[in-house]
């Protein structure tokens, strides 16, 4: 049976087993968490279910803090597959499980380690800040890391007569350049989620819903950024739908976080910014691989498990630790 799960995970990416379909997820996955001292820790972009059963909801920035402190001998990570990566980097003594290895993440495909060693050698009066949403071999390469919610704070931490290089995302690279006024080296990668959102159908919207307002995450291109009326963390785009007076917003980000903003303002209206295809709305198709049947079965079989070489490991721990110092000194 073991050996049959391997091929399972080999073939697949994520371990499949026949589940009574009678048997109340919820109240299993409770159960065995508390057995196994295990916790599922969960992006603001996964599906209601899985954040209505996590431990701790978050975005990079909190995933990563909150991967640190944990005492739990199970991560079940519920996000994509840098996430739990990184969980693993902070955590080695401890089992970080992916519900589905096939979760990656279209900006860290973009940079290859490979052509990124390349490109660093030939600037190699540059250090490099990469953004999290990347692999542990960049993360390696890298002098520190950064979410969107720490950038700013991370860039300005450097001289301004330090040249910079920054990965792999060239929209948060371009925001940041502009509003700290850098001139930072960006690699030409992007996210699948945010590049797609249409600017036509947007201004329709707002033309639509003439007091909305569009608050949208620093990956998105910048023709959507100069019209917004608020661009921010995934986290600050939570917080500030909270906290501002207006009632009605268009969000330009993956559509999950509209199930953490109606749980806090069910009084607001939230309407998710529509892509340039057919689809009416905009997920990620890699975070939706996760499901709450795989994170039951993962937990059962506390499989598939992220593992890493200890030399990539101890490397990529070290700018990660220096971006906690940096965000903790800032109070980001």
């Amino acid at each position: 049976m073991i050996q049959a799960q391997e091929i399972e995970i080999k073939q697949k990416g994520y371990v499949e087993i026949l589940i009574d379909p009678t048997l109340d997820l919820f109240e299993e996955i409770k159960k065995i968490k508390k057995q196994k001292n295990a916790v599922v820790l969960a992006h603001y972009y996964q599906e209601s279910d899985i954040q209505d059963i996590a431990e701790y909801i978050g975005d990079s920035l909190g995933l990563a803090r909150e991967a640190q402190k944990t005492d739990a001998e199970i991560i079940v990570f519920a996000g994509v597959h840098f996430m739990a990566e990184t969980a693993k980097i902070l955590n080695p003594s401890r089992k970080i499980l992916l519900p589905d290895l096939n979760a990656g993440c279209s900006l860290s495909d973009s940079c290859p380690p490979a052509l990124f060693k390349k490109f660093k050698e030939k600037h190699s009066d540059h250090l490099i800040i990469s953004y999290i949403n990347c692999s542990a071999e960049i993360k390696a390469l890298s002098d520190v890391i950064c979410t969107s919610s720490n950038a700013k704070k991370i860039v300005e931490s450097f001289p301004k007569e330090q040249p910079l290089i920054f990965a792999p995302d060239k929209n948060l690279g371009a925001y940041i350049n502009k509003i700290t006024g850098r001139s930072m080296l960006l690699w030409n990668g992007t996210c699948m989620v945010h590049e797609i959102f249409s600017l036509e159908k947007i201004s329709k919207l707002k033309t639509r819903y003439p007091t909305a307002k569009l608050i949208a995450h620093p990956e998105c291109e910048e023709k959507i950024l100069s019209i917004a009326d608020m661009v921010g963390s995934t986290t600050e785009l939570l917080k500030f739908s909270q906290s501002d007076s207006g009632g009605t917003y268009i969000v330009a980000t993956e559509s999950g976080i509209l199930h953490q903003m109606i749980k806090n303002s069910p009084q607001k209206t939230f309407i998710p910014a529509p892509p340039n295809n057919s689809c009416a709305c905009n997920d990620c198709p890699h975070m939706k691989l996760n499901t709450l049947e795989k994170i039951y079965t993962c937990l059962v079989n506390e499989k598939p498990e992220i593992l890493m070489e200890e030399t990539i490991r101890v490397a990529a721990k070290k700018p990660i630790e220096r971006m906690l110092e940096i965000s903790n000194q800032a109070g980001v």
